[in-house]
């Protein structure tokens, strides 16, 4: 934002004789001379002989109003290193110019530094609450801030996405366990990680040799079945699957409550304890969750399984 519209460029500073804390030295007569003749060749439209005159006024006094115009100018001139110093001097005295604050501020958020350009602005709205300037630059900051976490969420996302689409076959697995994946159209690192120990161990040939393998080979990488299926990731699987379902369902019988199935007492507590509260989502669990409910037996197996045909759907299968 190299604008004279964005930097704060006019008034003074509100300092003239404290710099950096110290006391001006030097001919202070001279250096005023040379600061009015560069405020004069400004007006002109000659930035770069009014930075001569600048630089001569600070030669000869450490003069704050030349120091920011200085810093401003170096700044319009695409010399962003020199006027960042400049400006840091400035902010640096007793009493920190607030222009100078806002101007720094406004070159940090330039370069990306989103929380040292924060934390100049609120020390400027310390100060002075109602400084117009601060108050809009600290909102476009605040939102630079939103943007550039959520893009580094956003990169974090995708470098996540990509693990997570590694091919199961890249992993060093045993040809049967990579079979019994296969055939249960678990392909991806993601795919595996939403599936429960209970749905593999229900699965026909896998065995606890197979699940032993597969969970060491989790745990190398920090991972573990059914971590997918945690918080908001657990719906977004299971709704995955209902979506699925209404391919061959009516999404009306999928919205179902359970209560049309007229479950037994047994059989309607452990759907509860699953949250389970439509057809849809009971159709989107397997047996294997199921059994794996306190108290839920073959019995109430049966029963829900007759009741879901009844309405044409059935558990999930992993074949």
């Amino acid at each position: 934002m190299n604008s004279d519209m964005t930097r704060i460029g006019g008034g003074s500073t509100g300092l003239d004789t404290i710099i950096g804390g110290k006391s001006t030295a030097g001919n202070p007569a001279a250096a005023d001379a040379h600061f009015k003749r560069g405020q004069e060749l400004e007006k002109a439209g000659d930035r770069v002989a009014a930075v001569d005159e600048y630089r001569k006024a600070r030669e000869q006094n450490e003069h704050v109003d030349a120091t920011f115009r200085l810093a401003y100018l170096l700044d319009l001139l695409g010399e962003e290193d020199e006027s960042i110093e400049l400006y840091d001097e400035l902010i640096h005295g007793n009493r920190p110019p607030l222009n100078a604050l806002v101007n720094l501020a406004i070159l940090h958020e330039d370069r990306g530094e989103i929380v040292r350009a924060e934390r100049l602005l609120k020390q400027v709205l310390e100060t002075d609450p109602n400084h117009p300037r601060a108050r809009l630059y600290y909102r476009d900051v605040s939102a630079s801030k939103d943007m550039f976490y959520d893009a580094e969420s956003d990169r974090n996302r995708l470098r996540e996405n990509a693990v997570l689409d590694t091919p199961v076959t890249d992993f060093e697995l045993s040809v049967r366990a990579r079979n019994c994946l296969k055939k249960m159209q678990i392909r991806t690192l993601g795919d595996l990680l939403k599936i429960t120990e209970a749905e593999l161990l229900s699965y026909k040939n896998f065995g606890e040799t197979s699940l032993v393998e597969i969970k060491n080979m989790l745990q190398s990488k920090g991972l573990r079945l059914g971590q997918g299926l945690e918080g908001g990731n657990y719906n977004r699987a299971r709704k995955d699957i209902i979506e699925q379902l209404k391919d061959t369902v009516p999404e009306g019988t999928l919205v179902k409550p359970i209560s049309v199935l007229e479950l037994s007492v047994r059989a309607r507590k452990a759907l509860q304890l699953l949250n389970i509260g439509t057809l849809g989502e009971l159709a989107a669990r397997t047996e294997a969750e199921l059994m794996g409910v306190k108290n839920f037996g073959q019995t109430s197996l049966v029963e829900i399984k007759e009741k879901l045909a009844g309405h044409g759907l059935t558990l999930r299968k992993l074949e």
